[in-house]
C-alpha cells in the first residue's frame, strides 16, 4: 500500500462520491460554552462542522462510499463482499455502503463496544462477530477471515480511499466558511486527519490534530517519526482508541513549506468529558467523546514548557477556527454516567 495522499486523490473522492452522502452542515459558535470565559478562543471566530448528522452518525461514511465504490468501478468486489475491524463508527458506515450496493458485509469489534453501534450494524444487514476487547484484536480476526472467505478487506482508516473520503469533508468546508484559518480534527487512528489535512494545505489552512492525552497514536508517530504502538486509556477510547496510526496521517502532519501546516495537540479526558457536556447543555448537540475531542483543545490550557507535549490550541485574535464533529454514535445516558470533570 503507498502511504501518500494527494489533493488530487480528494478531488477524485468528491466526484465519487457526490450525491450519495450528505453535504456537511456549518453553523456559527461565537461564545461558544465557557471557552471564552477560559480564554482559549477569546476573540476568535468559531465555527462548527456537524458532520455528526451524516449518514450512520459520522464521517466514516464517507470513506466506505469511496472505497466501495472505487472497487465497483474497478470490478474488484468479489462474491464473499466486504469484511472491516472497527470499534464501531467504521463498521457501521461499511455496513450502510454494502446494503446501499447490494454487498454482503461481515463486521469485527471488540465485544466491549457500545451496544447503540452493535444493534446498529445489525440494523444494516451486517455479519457482526465481537471479538476481544481492543481493536487490534478484532483486526487480526478480520485478516484471517477476509484471508479464508476472499471478501474484499477494508480498514477503518489506514487505507487511502478511505482517508481521501474523509478529506472530501475539508472542501465542503473550506467552499462554507470563505477564510478558514483553521480546523480541529479529533484523532484515533488518523484517517480523517490525513484526508483533511490533505486537502487544508490545498488550502492554506492549518489543520490540528487532537487526541486524549492517553491515546495518542500520531502523537507519539511524530516524536518517533514513524508509526509505533501506544497504551490506549481514554473516555473516548471507542472510537478514538487506534493502538498504531497510519502513515498516511503521519505524513499529512509533516510541516511542508508555508501552505497551511499542521499541529498536533493532546487533551485530557476531563476536557472531552466537559466539551461534551458542553455542546448538549448549550446547543442541544448530543456528540460521542471523540467528537467531542477537538473541541476540547479549545477547553485545555496549552501547557507551554510540559515535557508531555503540546496542550489544548490557543486560536489568536480574529483567528477562524472550525471544529469538526465528527460523530455522534453513543448512548445518552452517559452524559450524566460520565467521569466528572475536574
Amino acid at each position: 500500500m503507498r502511504h501518500q495522499l494527494g489533493y488530487d486523490d480528494i478531488k477524485a473522492a468528491a466526484e465519487r462520491i457526490a450525491g450519495h452522502v450528505r453535504p456537511v452542515a456549518v453553523a456559527p459558535a461565537e461564545g461558544h460554552g465557557r471557552a471564552d470565559d477560559a480564554g482559549d478562543a477569546k476573540g476568535a471566530e468559531l465555527w462548527l462542522a456537524l458532520e455528526h448528522l451524516q449518514h450512520t452518525g459520522s464521517f466514516k461514511a464517507r470513506g466506505a462510499q469511496n472505497f466501495l465504490r472505487a472497487h465497483r468501478e474497478a470490478g474488484t468486489l468479489p462474491d464473499a463482499g466486504v469484511t472491516i475491524a472497527s470499534g464501531g463508527n467504521a463498521g457501521l458506515a461499511c455496513a450502510w455502503a454494502a446494503l446501499r450496493q447490494g454487498v454482503r458485509a461481515t463486521v469485527f469489534l471488540p465485544a466491549n463496544a457500545p451496544q447503540v453501534k452493535i444493534a446498529r450494524l445489525r440494523s444494516y444487514g451486517a455479519d457482526v462477530r465481537l471479538v476481544g476487547t481492543e481493536y487490534a484484536e478484532a483486526l487480526a480476526a478480520c485478516e484471517e477471515f477476509a484471508a479464508s472467505s476472499g471478501a474484499l478487506a477494508s480498514h477503518a482508516y489506514d487505507h487511502p480511499l478511505i482517508a481521501a473520503g474523509a478529506g472530501t469533508l475539508m472542501e465542503e468546508i473550506h467552499a462554507r466558511v470563505p477564510g478558514l484559518d483553521t480546523v480541529l480534527v479529533a484523532v484515533g487512528g488518523g484517517g480523517l486527519f490525513a484526508g483533511v489535512a490533505t486537502a487544508a494545505r490545498q488550502h492554506g489552512i492549518r489543520a490540528v490534530a487532537v487526541e486524549p492525552e492517553h491515546s495518542r497514536a500520531l502523537h507519539a508517530a511524530l516524536a518517533a517519526g514513524r508509526p509505533v504502538d501506544v497504551t490506549v486509556d481514554s473516555v473516548a477510547a471507542d472510537s478514538l482508541g487506534a493502538r498504531r496510526a497510519t502513515a498516511l496521517a503521519v505524513d499529512a502532519a509533516r510541516p511542508e513549506g508555508d501552505a497551511g501546516g499542521a499541529r498536533s495537540v493532546l487533551v485530557p479526558d476531563e476536557a472531552i468529558v466537559r466539551a461534551r457536556r458542553e455542546l448538549w447543555e448549550d446547543r442541544r448537540i448530543l456528540v460521542e467523546h471523540g467528537a467531542a475531542t477537538a473541541l476540547a483543545a479549545l477547553l485545555t490550557d496549552d501547557g507551554t514548557g510540559s515535557p508531555d507535549g503540546t496542550y489544548g490550541y490557543r486560536p489568536a485574535d480574529g483567528e477562524k477556527v472550525c471544529v469538526v464533529l465528527c460523530g455522534a454514535n453513543t448512548d445518552p445516558a452517559t452524559l450524566s454516567t460520565s467521569p466528572a470533570p475536574h
